[in-house]
């Protein structure tokens, strides 16, 4: 199971460091500048693309999500090493997972239509780049735990 863990753990940075790779430019804006043009087109059409218009490819990171949610909770309830760190890893792979499927990819989504005015694109552009940098700072502890388990 922990081998499954990490592995899922893993998958899941590794989307969350592809969304930071555009993240990035909303982050490096000064906070209540507005966004370059090219940076916010360039956000918005990657939000799109992967809201959207990669379905059914998109629905992986939710199986993915899924799996390794319920895995934690197996792991939590297994009896397996630490209750501690077993309670910890499950918190941090539930929280950046709620945060993500609640929060952030309404946000991308809404972001990728292109319909919002530029306030308020500039706004979900920033705040989805922030719960990336946090989300990603948690499952990154996740899979370490989860390495420092098999080992």
């Amino acid at each position: 199971m922990t081998a499954l863990l990490a592995a899922g753990g893993a998958f899941l940075l590794a989307v969350i460091w592809m969304d930071l790779m555009f993240d990035v430019q909303a982050l490096r804006s000064p906070r209540g500048a507005p966004l370059p043009d090219a940076a916010l087109g360039s956000i918005a059409a990657y939000y799109r693309r992967v809201t959207t218009d990669a379905r059914p490819m998109n629905q992986l990171v939710a199986a993915v999500m899924t799996v390794t949610v319920l895995g934690s909770l197996q792991q939590v309830a297994s009896g397996d090493g630490a209750f501690t760190w077993r309670l910890v890893a499950l918190l941090l792979c539930v929280v950046p997972i709620v945060l993500a499927t609640g929060r952030v990819f309404p946000n991308a989504a809404r972001l990728g239509t292109g319909r919002e005015p530029r306030v308020v694109e500039e706004a979900l552009a920033r705040e989805i780049a922030v719960a990336h940098v946090w989300c990603f700072a948690a499952m990154l502890a996740f899979v370490a735990i989860q390495l420092g388990r098999a080992s």
